[in-house]
């Protein structure tokens, strides 16, 4: 899988978020960090679930991340900006799965897939998502095959 999300551009994905790399995200191997990639994918996925606007997350609840696989496709380094693109692979009663990507200089470094469930703050149990929040994901839904 992580080769044919490899050979997509950042265009395919419906969300996209830009950074700056900081001084700090590289180790003394002189590239950034492995650790770093999941805070860029977490970047990418918190403007979507966290949206006030949209009433995201819904209220009394919170987004926990259940699962998360990185692929390292190309080593990355200081400094310069990244640009991680988002789309939803499956929205299921209370779960949303993600592909993610991670771009340099137009080149896809890091890919993700992750998985994420609708809790509710107070029980710490998962809640069906609201029609809101499903329509929100539906607009983000990848193409097939991407």
């Amino acid at each position: 899988m992580a080769n044919s999300i490899a050979a997509l551009s950042l265009e395919a994905f419906p969300a996209k978020t830009a950074q700056t790399l900081r001084y700090a995200d590289h180790d003394q191997a002189g590239h950034v960090n492995n650790a770093i990639y999941a805070t860029m994918f977490e970047a990418g996925r918190v403007p979507v679930l966290y949206d006030p606007a949209r009433n995201m997350p819904p209220e009394g609840c919170h987004f926990s991340l259940v699962r998360i696989t990185i692929d390292f496709l190309k080593e990355m380094t200081w400094p310069g900006e990244v640009v991680t693109g988002s789309g939803v692979t499956r929205i299921g009663t209370s779960s949303v799965s993600f592909r993610q990507a991670v771009f340099k200089d137009g080149v896809c470094c890091s890919t993700s897939e992750s998985t994420v469930v609708l809790t509710n703050s107070t029980t710490r149990k998962s809640q069906p998502l609201p029609d809101h929040a499903r329509a929100m994901f539906e607009e983000l839904l990848l193409e097939a095959g991407e």
